[in-house]
């Protein structure tokens, strides 16, 4: 196993990378500077765009050229040609302490996608469904930072965080419908360090991978939810995991340059870089894209 870092952008809150496998191309995001990024998958042929606002996470439609994100208010179409935006859904316009977070696609095309509490104590955040149709759907509530959406190979089980409860959740799922029942404990998430679930992805075995924020740790779930394996990463706050590259077999992840609390920790020289890790002899899923 090896580690590298592939985009050394020092992003202040690096968040979301997602593997685009149709354009052969990862595409992450700075959330608190309101910037999406795409590169090859080695980092080269790097371009950005600049949505205007904090965004919490970002999904390619179906044609290539256009992109859901969540941004701190609403739901946006970024037009990847032009950079222009257009308003889809703004769910949260009561809630001036909330912004949109963590979010991806079902494999029927639905983005699912929640929000958060920015000082990260009151419980004022849900979890939304938004349709092919652009129909919104609230799916759960009372949480304090969304985190983490990902599915089981089967579409039976979807997976997600709030952050500071120091578990993750599954829900059965049922895909013809896209709702999620019977939410459940999946797994307790070690926080003695100080570190909380953040974003996550599932691999082609069926194991959930974690980031461990403000501790420097990814770890691996088994499918019943026991402790398959940890990586010790080279800074302690790193985001979110997506498997990509020509193969599915390269694990990227996501840092922070800045805390967005003063409470919590800062990091060495490499902070808000984009990772690769290779070697481990593991592959992802590829991830769908947004409509029907």
């Amino acid at each position: 196993m090896q580690i590298e870092i592939v985009a050394d952008l020092k992003t202040t809150l690096g968040e979301g990378p997602l593997w685009d496998v149709e354009q052969q191309r990862l595409y992450w995001i700075d959330s608190i500077d309101g910037r999406v990024f795409r590169a090859t998958a080695d980092g080269r042929e790097l371009r950005a765009w600049d949505v205007g606002a904090k965004i919490g996470s970002m999904a390619l439609r179906r044609d290539g050229t256009h992109a859901l994100v969540a941004l701190q208010t609403g739901v946006h179409d970024l037009d990847l040609e032009s950079g222009a935006l257009t308003l889809i859904a703004t769910p949260e316009t009561h809630l001036p302490r909330n912004r949109l977070n963590d979010g991806k696609v079902d494999r029927r095309g639905r983005f699912l996608f929640g929000s958060m509490d920015t000082l990260e104590d009151e419980a004022s955040g849900r979890l939304y469904r938004l349709d092919p149709d652009l129909s919104l759907h609230v799916l759960d509530e009372k949480i304090i930072v969304s985190n983490g959406p990902c599915w089981s190979p089967d579409d039976r089980t979807f997976y997600f965080a709030d952050t500071w409860t120091g578990e993750i959740w599954a829900y059965d799922y049922d895909i013809e419908t896209g709702a999620a029942t019977k939410r459940r404990r999946f797994a307790p998430v070690d926080r003695s360090n100080g570190g909380a679930a953040d974003g996550a992805t599932v691999d082609a075995e069926g194991f959930l991978w974690q980031a461990l924020v403000y501790d420097g740790k990814l770890v691996r779930y088994a499918p019943d939810g026991s402790l398959d394996r940890i990586i010790e990463m080279p800074v302690r706050k790193v985001t979110s995991v997506m498997f990509g590259g020509p193969n599915l077999d390269i694990l990227y992840v996501t840092s922070m340059a800045k805390p967005p609390l003063p409470r919590f920790p800062d990091d060495g020289q490499q902070r808000g870089a984009l990772f690769a890790i290779t070697g481990l002899g593991i592959k992802g899923i590829p991830e769908p894209r947004f409509g029907s």
